[in-house]
């Protein structure tokens, strides 16, 4: 490769050409995140619950995670979210409307012992599910 003194335009010209071997720039270049994540790039989205149901931890861990499936209002897709904290699945109800963001994962995968569950539940009829498990507020009656 070149070094000299009008070898400017070469040296770019490759290195945009090799930038297409990291995986990052390639996915961020043509939106693939966007295109295949159910929020479409947004950081919550709302839904409304279609059932509750348990998963089972993975190995080493022996539990059931209280999770609910929630189909999404902007768009109709369907996916599983975490209920976080003691006895918080409690105060959610079939057919509410919640409001859910990513869980933390890896590179916006599903965290720790839970597969599969990419996301968990934030907000239920417009009221912080911590505030519901802390007893500071009450959930309404729709």
């Amino acid at each position: 490769m070149g070094k000299g003194e009008f070898a400017g335009k070469k040296l770019t010209d490759f290195r945009k050409k090799f930038r297409w071997k990291k995986v990052d720039y390639a996915r961020r270049i043509l939106r693939l995140k966007q295109k295949h994540d159910p929020l479409e790039g947004a950081p919550q989205a709302r839904g409304i619950v279609l059932e509750k149901v348990g998963i089972e931890a993975k190995q080493p861990n022996s539990a059931i995670r209280k999770c609910v499936r929630i189909q999404l209002i902007k768009n109709g897709r369907q996916l599983t979210a975490f209920c976080p904290r003691n006895k918080a699945i409690t105060f959610i109800d079939e057919h509410d409307e919640v409001l859910i963001e990513g869980l933390g994962g890896r590179k916006g995968r599903s965290m720790g012992d839970l597969s599969g569950v990419r996301y968990k539940v934030i907000k239920v009829n417009d009221i912080s599910l911590n505030e519901l498990v802390h007893h500071r507020k009450e959930k309404p009656q729709r």
